[in-house]
Formats: C-alpha cells, structure tokens, sequence
C-alpha cells in the first residue's frame, strides 16, 4: 500500500470512531490533563499526545517535575499550563481524563490513586504494575470511585487482532488446538520481557479463550534453576525479575492451552515476537506490534501443520494503521465506554490478570508445580525466593 493510501485509511478508521462519538456526546467536552516524569519513565510510547486528535478533549495542563521535559511536553501537546507536582495539578485543574504516561512503574500507585480520588477516567502506559499487592489497590481504588480505566496494551484494539480472532472463532483454522506466543527475546529475553512486553500476550491469550485455570511454569538463569542471586531490579524498576528463560504453560477451557516463551538467544531484535494460534486445519500467525503498517499476518492451511505454504493475510485499508493513530483509537475505546457506562477494551481488571499471569510463573517456579487462579498469595513470588 502506498504511503497516500495509507494515511487515508487511517484517517478513514479514526473518523469512523469519532462519529460514533459524535453521536452519543452531542455537545459535551473533557477537560483532560498528562502526567509524565522525564527521566523516570517519561512519556510512554507517545501517550501524551493521544488526546490531541479529539476536538471536544481540551488537554489543560501537564505535569512533570523535570523542568525541561516539561517544557518539551507542553510543545507536543500544545498546551502552555505546566505543573511540576501532579497532584497540585489534579486539585486546581479538576481534569476528567488523565493520562498516566511513565513506563517506570515504582510510581504508578500513588498516580493512579490521585487521578481516582479526583474523580477522573484514565489512559495507563504498561506494564500495570510491580505486584499484585499494587495491582489489587489500583483496581480497589478505580471500582470505589466509579471511574474507568484503559491500559496501554493496544494490540487489543488493532483491526489485524480484531480480524484474526474473528477467523478463528469462524473457524478458518478449524477447532482451536493450543496457542504458543514468544516475547520479543532482545536484550531483555527471559524475565524483563514477560514483564514489560508479555502483558500484550498475557491479554491477547485471554482475548482469545478467556482466563486461564491453571499455569506450570519454569524460569531458568544460565540454565540453572533460580535462586536469590539471579533476583534484580530493572533499569525500568519493574520491581524484583530474574531468569533469562521462561516456559509457562496455561490451561484455559475445554482441553486448550496456551504456552509463552522468552529465551536469551543468539538472534535478537524481537523476530518472533507474536503468537501462533494452531487449528486442526491450519495455523495463523499474529505479530504483535512490530509490524503495524505493513502486516505480516499469515495463514497456513494446513491439518498436518507444516505441508502447504504460508499466505500473507491482506489486510483490508481500513485495517492499516500507524502507532499515534492505534494510541487513539484506544482513546476513542476508553471515552465510548464512559459514554456506554462499560468497561473499555483492557480495563484495570483486565490490567490485573496481566500481572497475575506474570506473577504465577514465578510462584509456580518458587514451588515447582502448577498453580491455580487467582492466586491465594498475593506478595511477589520473588520477594522470598
């Protein structure tokens, strides 16, 4: 597709979820505000300027407590109120959207319960959290408050996805065999990328066949069992991760499992980096994120799995989209469920059972058999390994 048609495609799709909009707000705006922290996590991938394409989002202040991010944010955004402490800005601006933009985590509870107790529905960058103690807190404190929130895992809202999981449940592959999804196994293979990049399997696994019963999971360091040694903080402050391989097996329903994989390896830059459903007449293949403007889905129509060749699925102009414009729809998802009163695409609960699947290969590993859902013990496995 040439670049024309597709910067056509993608305003088509975006103004099709802002007539939708349209038509159920009338004349109503949001006021909306940002948080970042340059130098702790930043602004995310480019979540502070998602409300920009939203002509009833009224974005009225930023707030950063590095001067010169700030000063560098309030330019993208277009917006010349600044704030170096987030909860003066929250008490004066009253916002009803807010946008928690740090990758860091180690600040995402006291953010998240601010922007709450402020009454406001809010946009989070991944990962959800450090723990499940944290996780348990930001879903307590967004229920007891009656606002919505959306987690920063856009593979949910991709058209590709949409399509895929519509084939599958057309039966285009037959009866759904099992699901194998890898990290992207770059310099972070093993536990950093089940916790920053597997939150967008862990969801697209539930998207698919539901919440998981029961994981075995087992994580390796140098291919040495783990032990208090290998436990380390990431430069992203995750909160405790160890291992540079992970093999996790979920059982979901009806016989189906579905396996994730991150090993250290000697081909980096994420290749694999998706999930393959296998069907008993064929497989389909999703990259995940990686590959947005021009595809990569296929298909193998094939019972025995490896006769046949692979077809490139088309995707349809309407199902071509760029990173900003996929930020955006996630916006359009969350301000449709405020309007509707439902849950958006990947709401805080949703956020949840992303770290409670992370969290249950650690504790099936500290125990060495499987462990079932949800997990009776909440602490971080990794905190009395």
């Amino acid at each position: 597709m040439k670049r024309r048609q597709f910067l056509t495609s993608t305003a088509a799709a975006l103004a099709g979820a802002k007539l939708t909009l349209a038509k159920t707000m009338g004349n109503r705006r949001y006021r909306a505000a940002v948080i970042g922290h340059t130098g702790r996590g930043d602004y995310g991938h480019d979540w502070d300027i998602a409300f920009n394409h939203f002509d009833f989002i009224d974005v009225v202040a930023v707030a950063d407590p590095d001067d010169e991010g700030r000063t560098k944010a309030l330019s993208r955004i277009g917006t010349g109120k600044g704030y170096r402490d987030y909860k003066e800005m929250l008490e004066k601006e009253q916002p009803q959207l807010v946008a928690i933009t740090p990758r860091w985590v180690d600040q995402r509870v006291e953010m998240v319960t601010a922007a709450a107790q402020t009454g406001a529905h809010i946009m989070l960058e991944k990962p959800f959290a450090q723990s499940l103690v944290q996780a348990d807190a930001m879903v307590r404190v967004v229920e007891e408050n009656g606002v919505k929130m959306q987690v920063g895992l856009p593979t949910a809202v991709l058209p590709s996805t949409k399509r895929i999981l519509k084939m599958i449940q057309d039966g285009e592959i037959g009866v759904l065999q099992e699901i194998r999804a890898r990290g992207k196994e770059d310099r972070r293979a093993g536990g950093e990328d089940l916790m920053v990049l597997g939150p967008h399997l862990m969801h697209l696994i539930r998207m698919t066949a539901g919440d998981p019963k029961w994981v075995f999971a087992h994580v390796t360091k140098g291919n040495q069992e783990l032990h208090p040694d290998h436990i380390h903080q990431s430069p992203e402050q995750l909160g405790p991760i160890a291992g540079d391989q992970v093999a996790a097996m979920f059982y979901l329903n009806d016989g189906l499992h579905a396996y994730f994989g991150s090993k250290a390896n000697d081909v980096k830059g994420g290749p694999r980096f998706g999930t393959y459903f296998y069907g008993s007449k064929g497989i389909i293949y999703l990259p995940t994120m990686s590959r947005l403007s021009h595809g990569g889905e296929a298909i193998l129509r094939s019972q025995d799995w490896h006769s046949g060749s692979w077809e490139l699925i088309e995707l349809r102009a309407n199902e071509q989209i760029r990173l900003e414009e996929l930020n955006t729809l996630m916006v359009a998802d969350l301000l449709q469920a405020i309007e509707e009163d439902r849950d958006p695409i990947v709401s805080a609960r949703d956020g949840r059972w992303t770290i409670e699947m992370i969290m249950s290969a650690y504790q099936s590993q500290k125990i060495g058999s499987p462990v079932t859902f949800p997990l009776k013990n909440r602490s971080h496995p990794l905190e009395k390994l």
